[in-house]
C-alpha cells in the first residue's frame, strides 16, 4: 500500500512535465521539420543580408505578380535611414543588370539552390525586359515579357520569393 501511495505521489508530481512534453510533441507533430524550417529561415535571412548589403529587419520587400511579369520592390522602414536606402538602390540596380545578363547567382546564394523559374528565365533572357526605378524610400526592379512561357517563369520565381521571404504579398496575378 505504501508503494502505491509513493507511485501515485510521483505520478502527480510528473504531470506538469508530461503536459509540457506533450505540448512540444504536438508542435512537432504539426510540423515534424520545425527545426529544419527555422534553420532554413535563418540561412535565408543571413545569406540575404550578406548578398543585399542591408539588414532585412530594417527594410520591407514586396514581390508583385503582374499580367506581363512582375516587380521586386524594397523600401526602408524608416524614411530617414539614408544609408540603407542607398544600399537598397545599389543592390537593386546591380540585380537589374545581373538578371538582364542572365546572372541569377544572388537569389541562388540567398536560397542555397536554384529558385523555380530561374532556368527558364536564363534561357529566355532575350524575351524578358528588366528595368530599374528609384522610389521615395528605396527602389524596384520591373520584370516584363510578352512571351507566355517567360511570364509563367517570372511568376514561378516571384511566387517562390513571396513564400520564402514570407512577405504576405498576393500569390495571384494582379491585372492592370
Amino acid at each position: 500500500m505504501k508503494n502505491l501511495a509513493v507511485c501515485l505521489l510521483l505520478s502527480l508530481l510528473a504531470l506538469p512535465v508530461i503536459a509540457q512534453d506533450s505540448k512540444q510533441d504536438d508542435a512537432m507533430k504539426k510540423c515534424p521539420m520545425h527545426a529544419q524550417h527555422q534553420s532554413h529561415d535563418a540561412v535565408v535571412e543571413s545569406h540575404g543580408d550578406q548578398a543585399m548589403g542591408f539588414p532585412h529587419e530594417k527594410t520591407t520587400h514586396h514581390f508583385r505578380m503582374l499580367d506581363d511579369g512582375g516587380a521586386i520592390e524594397v523600401a526602408v522602414n524608416d524614411p530617414s535611414d539614408k544609408p540603407n536606402m542607398e544600399a537598397i538602390r545599389s543592390h537593386l540596380s546591380r540585380i537589374e543588370a545581373m538578371f538582364r545578363s542572365g546572372d541569377f547567382s544572388a537569389p541562388m546564394f540567398i536560397h542555397d539552390g536554384v529558385p523555380p523559374g530561374v532556368t527558364t528565365m536564363k534561357l529566355m533572357k532575350g524575351a524578358i525586359r528588366y528595368g530599374y526605378d528609384e522610389t521615395s524610400t528605396g527602389a524596384k526592379v520591373r520584370i516584363q515579357s510578352m512571351d507566355a512561357v517567360a511570364v509563367a517563369a517570372i511568376h514561378d520565381f516571384l511566387r517562390f520569393q513571396i513564400t520564402e521571404h514570407k512577405t504576405g504579398d498576393s500569390l495571384e496575378v494582379q491585372h492592370k
